[in-house]
C-alpha cells in the first residue's frame, strides 16, 4: 500500500490517491491518528498497526509513505474539543515525527525534529548551502523593517523549476542545473525537492528551494510513484 500523509482538504493529494488505487493508495489524515488502531513498537515493527483511511492496518503493508503536511494543524481537528486542540495537534505531531521516522519503506521526505516535510530551512539556509556547493546563488535581502519579508531578489522574467524526484530532475533546464538541484538535495538530505533558478541556462542563479511540491503536475506524481513503488528507502 501507498500512503499519503496529508490535510483532508488536500485536493492534490486526493487526486493521486485516485489514479494509484489500483495499487492500494490511501490517504492517512489527521483524523487518522484519532482513531483506535494504532500500535507503535519500536523494536517488534511485525507487530505495529496503523490507522489509514480510517482502517487499522499491518505496518509491513506500508510499501511507500509521501508526506504533505509540514505539520499538525489544530484548526484541522474539528472532531477535538476546542479547548484540546492545541495540545491533540503537539501530541500528533510528535507521534507522526517518531512513526515516519521509523519506517523501514521509502519515505518522501522523512522528517526532522522541527518539520514533517524535512529541514525546515530559512531562505538564507538554502542560499548559503548552495553557494557551499559552488552553484551561482542570488543574495537573499532582509531588511530591518519588523513587517519587511525576507525573499530573493526576483528576476522580472518567470523563475524556472527543477523537481528533484529520487535520482530523476525534471524541468526544461541545461543539464547543469539538474545537477545542481540534485547535489542540493543531496546537501538537505531529501529526496523531494522543488529548487528555484533565475532561467534554464546553465549560468542561472539559484534562488531558492521548496519541500513543497506541485504534486498535480503529471510527470511529478509518476516519477513519485516510481520512487515509492520500487523501494528506494533511506532510513
Amino acid at each position: 500500500m501507498l500512503v499519503i500523509v496529508a490535510s483532508r482538504y488536500d485536493k492534490a493529494a486526493e487526486a493521486l490517491v485516485a489514479n494509484w488505487a489500483a495499487h492500494g493508495a490511501s490517504l492517512l489524515t489527521p483524523e487518522d491518528l484519532s482513531l483506535v488502531g494504532w500500535r507503535h513498537y519500536l523494536s517488534a515493527t511485525q507487530d505495529s498497526t496503523a490507522v489509514v483511511g480510517g482502517m487499522a492496518i499491518a505496518l509491513d503493508q506500508i510499501t511507500g509513505v509521501l508526506t504533505r503536511l509540514p505539520s499538525i494543524f489544530e484548526q484541522e481537528l474539528l472532531h477535538i474539543v476546542p479547548e484540546d486542540r492545541t495540545y491533540v495537534a503537539a501530541e500528533m505531531n510528535a507521534f507522526l515525527i517518531a512513526w515516519l521516522s521509523n519506517l523501514k519503506c521509502s519515505v518522501l521526505n522523512r522528517p526532522t525534529p522541527t518539520y514533517l516535510l524535512g529541514p525546515a530551512w530559512r531562505p538564507e539556509q538554502w542560499v548559503y548551502a548552495a553557494a557551499q556547493l559552488g552553484i551561482p546563488v542570488r543574495p537573499v535581502l532582509r531588511h530591518s523593517s519588523m513587517s519587511a519579508k525576507v525573499c530573493p531578489q526576483v528576476a522580472k522574467k518567470p523563475l524556472v523549476t527543477v523537481t528533484v524526484v529520487g535520482d530523476r530532475c525534471l524541468g526544461e533546464v541545461e543539464k547543469p542545473l539538474a545537477s545542481h538541484a540534485r547535489r542540493l538535495a543531496d546537501a538537505a538530505q531529501v529526496d523531494l525537492l522543488k529548487v528555484y533558478f533565475s532561467s534554464s541556462e546553465s549560468s542561472a542563479e539559484f534562488l531558492g528551494a521548496d519541500l513543497w511540491t506541485d504534486i498535480s503536475a503529471p510527470d511529478v506524481g509518476d516519477a513519485i510513484f516510481e520512487y515509492l513503488s520500487r523501494g528506494d528507502a533511506k532510513c
